[in-house]
């Protein structure tokens, strides 16, 4: 029997989460990719977080971040001949906000604590 899988920590939900080739495309032309492969791609190539770092932040196994990140590659991959991509679903928890820091800076939460907290020194 399969270990059951664990919920990534995700900062926070994309923005957009559908993109379509200029020409268009048919629904069966769409790559879905999951909020939690999102995220990786996210914090490794944006936030420049080695796959160990990811890990730790999103609470998984470097491994298993390998995995997804390979996943999310090759459906992004699928997006150059022209396929929509949209992003949802997978196995994911939203950050809410109790971690003294989110690791990478990002989550809405923590950036407007920060902002709260700052001003409060500043009164003092």
């Amino acid at each position: 029997m399969p270990r059951p899988r664990k919920c990534r920590k995700v900062c926070c939900l994309p923005k957009v989460s559908e993109f379509m080739p200029s020409g268009g495309a048919s629904d069966e032309a769409c790559v879905v990719m999951t909020v939690d492969e999102y995220e990786t791609i996210r914090l490794i190539d944006k936030e420049n977080f080695s796959q160990e770092e990811c890990g730790k932040y999103m609470h998984i196994a470097r491994t298993t971040v390998q995995q997804i990140y390979d996943s999310a590659r090759k459906k992004l991959a699928e997006v150059v001949d022209g396929k929509m991509l949209r992003i949802e679903g997978g196995d994911y928890r939203l950050c809410d906000g109790a971690e003294t820091t989110c690791g990478c800076g990002g989550c809405p939460k923590h950036r407007c604590r920060a902002q709260v907290l700052n001003k409060d020194k500043g009164d003092h």
